[in-house]
């Protein structure tokens, strides 16, 4: 999550762009008749079919089970040249996929007065009270499920790989110990991904669909769970617009100075600039219409990528962007192969926050997957992604910090110099049009996710298609955009803001939730017994017993893989604490031995 793009993959080839994630506070009627997805309600009639307690493990469990033999017999077809153009200009295939019968997740199950059968023994058909049958709901499911691993790949690779903030933090930890962590970190980001894939897979159905991180927290620990992790998710988009405030505000600021260097606008008022577009282009409540230019965005981001790794080596460093910013005093450039002289613990911890933050990009792993056509698929997709997106973070982060040593800068793009001033300004104009793109997905949905597991789970606020709805949502919208304003201008430091925010939320959804939620899920699933009966039909569970003996039952059967991921998710959590002590301190440091002060018109950038 290094190229602060990241929520733009909610707008690539998903075809719930302005559905699913649009309905998000939304009441279920509204959601039946969005556009033209099938997006029928659920079978319950209500909003059951996410929340509702009474469904045991075992009924997900199950229904999951049966939707993974189904998709084992369905073909998803090749990429090919046609395949791999449209997913590399994010051509969505509008055209809905048909099953046959034979398809469905139905099987003999015994007779009942609910439930006849006919003469091969099949379930028959009932309808709920909007007239949809069983079979018509999982046909619906699987209609809107077009992905293949092929796509996911390209989605993965869009949401993660922005490496401007990677030869920074090479800078702070040498070639040797930021080579060694940035792999170790991605391999751990991809045995985390592959727990999430796990969880999926046993409990996402065409009967019981998942389609974010809540419901994952939800299905193993309940209610409680799925609110603080749509809390944080929300909290993580929102600290994501204050550093697109602040990056862009520096980018307009250094675009003002003009060629001729005369030029100036104020550091405050230039964030002020970015934040009243988000005031503006932030009451659009449907954002399918982004879906292409999210698309766009991503490759003028390489774009970016690629020009500042052939300008670094034609022209000096930004010697006084990295004065201001980090009080670097002008020299030869030096680098490193172990840790660089002058940096102390902390300087190497916010290195390391900010490697952290280069792989967040577990946050929207169950949105991907609940695109698939085959989610079982999805490692695929996921290991070829997490090995291209390392290759990218490893080249650029060397090239950079070997041209520009101690002087590299974070975003990259502004560490070039006044005197390459097209240069500078191609990758500023660039990154403001991206960075504008992504703030309103952000904005959009870190707004509903808390507008609905907050504002309309605990207080009952009316959902947003209704007119309350409607009229809560434009008063919102310049509050939520104001805070991250005044966020943005407090703490005009990108470099330790990036390693709060790495520290703070996305590390624990990349690294400390996914082994404490596999470890639940183990657990769950072990404590099961062979004379345990579970009832399709009427979705009752009979347990031989409950509680805590059920659960020690549960862990003791891979009590050495869960001792290893509790001692895992415990390990990412005190590094977590770490780096939030870390990444505050620097901030404070950083007021007192630099020129850099809150609501500044001082460009840090210069």
């Amino acid at each position: 999550m290094a190229g602060l793009l990241n929520a733009a993959n909610l707008g690539i080839a998903d075809p719930r762009l302005g559905n699913e994630p649009d309905a998000i506070g939304t009441t279920n009627e509204h959601r039946a008749s969005i556009s033209h997805q099938v997006a029928p309600p659920d079978l319950h009639g209500h909003r059951t079919i996410y929340l509702d307690n009474s469904i045991k493990f075992e009924d997900y469990h199950y229904w999951a089970n049966r939707s993974r033999e189904v998709e084992k017999h369905m073909q998803v077809g090749n990429l090919g040249f046609a395949g791999i153009f449209n997913l590399l200009i994010g051509k969505v295939n509008k055209k809905q996929v048909v099953e046959t019968t034979a398809e469905s997740d139905r099987s003999p199950t015994p007779p009942d007065e609910k439930h006849p059968v006919d003469e091969k023994g099949i379930r028959g058909e009932k309808t709920d009270k909007w007239g949809i049958t069983e079979t018509e709901w999982e046909h619906a499911q699987r209609a809107t499920r077009t992905a293949t691993w092929g796509s996911i790949f390209y989605l993965i690779t869009t949401d993660i790989l922005g490496p401007t903030n990677v030869p920074w933090a090479i800078s702070q930890m040498g070639y040797g110990p930021g080579a060694a962590l940035y792999t170790s970190f991605g391999i751990m980001a991809y045995y985390s991904g592959m727990q999430l894939w796990k969880i999926f897979i046993g409990l996402d159905s065409t009967r019981h669909p998942m389609r974010n991180y809540g419901d994952v927290a939800f299905r193993i620990f309940g209610s409680w769970a799925r609110i603080g992790v749509n809390v944080l998710q929300s909290f993580q988009f929102f600290l994501n617009i204050c550093l697109l405030i602040e990056s862009n505000g520096q980018g307009l600021a250094q675009m003002a100075k003009g060629k001729s260097g005369n030029g100036f606008l104020c550091f405050v008022a230039a964030e002020a600039i970015f934040m009243a577009l988000g005031f503006v282009f932030g009451q659009i409540r449907t954002l399918q219409r982004l879906s292409f230019l999210a698309n766009i965005a991503i490759w003028l981001n390489v774009i970016v990528i690629i020009s500042t790794m052939a300008v670094v080596y034609s022209y000096p460093p930004n010697y006084d962007a990295s004065f201001l910013t980090y009080g670097t005093p002008k020299g030869p450039v030096r680098t490193s192969t172990n840790w660089p002289e002058g940096t102390d613990l902390k300087d190497r911890i916010n290195g390391l926050m900010n490697c952290v933050f280069a792989y967040g990009g577990a946050t929207l792993f169950n949105e991907l997957m609940a695109e698939m056509r085959r989610p079982y698929d999805f490692w695929k997709g996921f290991l070829f992604a997490e090995v291209f997106i390392f290759c990218c973070y490893i080249i650029s982060g060397m090239v950079v910090y070997n041209a520009q040593g101690q002087f590299t800068y974070n975003p990259s793009y502004q560490g070039i110099p006044f005197s390459a001033y097209s240069w500078q300004t191609l990758g500023n104009a660039i990154s403001f049009i991206t960075g504008l793109i992504a703030a309103l997905l952000y904005g959009n949905i870190g707004v509903k996710v808390f507008y609905s597991s907050v504002l309309r789970d605990v207080f009952r606020f009316p959902p947003l298609d209704q007119k309350t709805g409607k009229w809560l949502w434009v008063g919102i919208i310049p509050v939520y955009w104001g805070l991250a304003f005044v966020v943005a201008a407090a703490v005009p430091q990108i470099s330790n803001l990036t390693s709060f925010v790495g520290a703070l939320c996305i590390l624990q959804f990349s690294y400390t939730f996914p082994p404490m939620l596999i470890v639940g899920y183990n657990i769950q699933k072990d404590a099961m017994l062979p004379e345990e009966e579970f009832n399709p039909i009427t979705g009752e569970v009979k347990r031989v017993d409950g509680g805590f003996k059920r659960w020690i039952r549960g862990y003791k059967k891979k009590w050495a893989l869960n001792t290893f991921d509790v001692l895992y998710s415990l390990a990412a959590l005190a590094t977590a604490g770490l780096g939030l002590y870390t990444s505050t301190t620097a901030m404070a440091d950083a007021f007192n031995n630099t020129s850099i002060t809150s609501f500044s018109c001082q460009n840090p950038a210069g």
